[in-house]
């Protein structure tokens, strides 16, 4: 895939996520150096699905999403709505979290394996 389709793609993405340019070119730096992401990116552009090879530590993009999918409906519960029904963001930041992962996977895990929702008996 062309470069030029896939910064297309996360200009698209940002804007439709409320994220900034700024963002954006962050986004687009961290994606194009770290080729097992960028590829996994592209699949989903091509067949709107995720392939799942890009892992780390055994965790994929859809781990992510799940993870901040939980981690969103208990900001939800709390009254934090900046997420609410805004699937490109919550692509948008599954993917940007896994690149940030790739650096300090460490920080990541422990953040999933430890933050969940509020569907939890005595959470609060």
């Amino acid at each position: 895939m062309k470069e030029e389709t896939i910064i297309d793609f996360i200009r698209s993405l940002c804007l439709y996520a409320g994220e900034s340019m700024e963002f954006a070119e962050s986004f687009r730096t961290k994606l194009m150096a770290d080729e097992e992401i960028r590829e996994e990116l592209i699949y989903y552009i091509e067949h709107g699905n995720f392939a799942c090879k890009a892992k780390i530590r055994g965790y994929t993009v859809v781990d992510v999403m799940v993870w901040q999918m939980d981690h969103f409906k208990a900001r939800l519960d709390q009254d934090n709505s900046g997420t609410r029904q805004n699937g490109d963001r919550m692509l948008l930041l599954a993917f940007d979290t896994l690149l940030n992962m790739r650096k300090e996977p460490e920080k990541y895990i422990l953040k999933m394996s430890g933050e969940t929702g509020t569907d939890y008996p005595d959470k609060y």
